[in-house]
């Protein structure tokens, strides 16, 4: 087992913004390369400490033979971060999915490229039982640091037990856990489940509940376990959420850690903000129609801030829902001090360069 650099531990340990970072594609439905180069640009330049790529917002369907994109995207990725030079560290996530040994190859091919972790996704999984589960994590992380992520059943993951993240803790290779059931009830067993592990202070909790973002971010969990009472936080996110006007959510961030150490930040406006956030999110990732145009939501995002050229997404039938335009056009005329539009606008140019 490679273990993970000790300035991206610590990084990851204090809690930092990572984009889920998504698939652009031409009018073909195509890989766009330029565009695709540009999205990575975007993240690092506003802030983000990390991105995550061949993950459910890159579209799972990279992993189609007909399509093959899966060592394409994350070299694209990979090869604009080390081009950036940047002074900092900055975490790099490979998603991670399909039967052991399937995702013992993803696994290896991230390592090779260069990925600090493997984000480790059971979509598709659903049948395997908890224990075969476990030992395919087990098998994985043999071969990259991992991240656990808990998938919401709707966009294909299921439901998993306290006893499961618990053992899954307990993985030495296990740094970190992504929760993004959309539930608070499986969000909190998680927590409980890793503070009653042996490694408790060697995972880090990232928030994935895009419909709970702040909420998730200002929690102290107080939880009661037979080695005393043990507090712990969710320190950052994983967010496909965060795709879309990442320097404000990297904003949002230092704000939450501000008003935690009493640094005159205003709770009632924040929560007020969450509030917000969480109805952007719902025209985003479309809740209203069970999360069916999640993806399109972003790219249609992306798009009017000239980071896309277009929504298009591999699967033809996969776009934007009825209403859902109109709901992303009420939340950009609702809440303009959430968008990023004019740091794109500034930017944009410069960050186009040599593409």
């Amino acid at each position: 087992m490679d273990e993970l650099k000790k300035d991206i531990r610590e990084l990851l340990n204090k809690g930092t913004v990572i984009p889920a970072h998504p698939l652009a594609l031409n009018r073909s439905r195509t890989l766009d390369v330029s565009y695709q180069r540009l999205l990575s640009r975007y993240y690092m330049a506003s802030g983000a400490g990390g991105i995550a790529v061949g993950v459910h917002t890159t579209q799972f369907e990279i992993r189609n033979p007909h399509h093959n994109l899966y060592e394409k995207v994350l070299q694209l990725a990979i090869d604009e971060v080390n081009r950036a030079n940047l002074n900092l560290p900055f975490i790099t996530v490979a998603g991670i999915c399909g039967p052991t040994t399937e995702a013992i190859a993803e696994a290896r091919t991230a390592k090779s490229l260069g990925y600090d972790l493997g984000l480790l996704s059971i979509n598709g999984l659903g049948e395997w039982s908890e224990s075969a589960l476990l030992t395919r994590a087990e098998k994985v992380g043999q071969e990259i640091p991992l991240l656990g992520f808990y998938l919401q059943p709707a966009v294909g993951g299921k439901v998993l037990s306290f006893d499961y993240w618990r053992k899954f803790a307990e993985l030495p290779s296990v740094h970190g856990i992504k929760i993004a059931p959309f539930n608070r009830y499986q969000t909190l067993e998680v927590v409980q489940a890793v503070c009653h592990s042996s490694r408790c202070n060697q995972i880090a909790l990232y928030t994935g509940n895009d419909d709970n973002i702040v909420m998730d971010l200002l929690s102290t969990f107080e939880v009661d376990t037979p080695n005393g009472l043990i507090k712990k936080e969710i320190v950052g996110g994983l967010l496909g959420h965060w795709a879309v006007w990442t320097s404000k959510a990297v904003k949002l961030l230092q704000k939450v850690r501000d008003l935690k150490k009493a640094r005159l930040v205003n709770l009632q406006e924040l929560l007020s903000e969450a509030i917000k956030i969480t109805d952007c999110n719902a025209a985003f990732f479309d809740s209203k129609n069970n999360f069916k145009g999640c993806i399109a939501g972003i790219h249609e995002v992306l798009k009017r801030q000239g980071l896309m050229q277009g929504i298009w997404c591999l699967d033809p039938q996969e776009s934007l829902s009825t209403g859902q335009l109109e709901e992303i056009d009420r939340v950009y005329r609702d809440y303009p001090e959430l968008n990023d539009d004019d740091f794109v606008r500034e930017h944009l140019k410069e960050w186009k360069k040599g593409l």
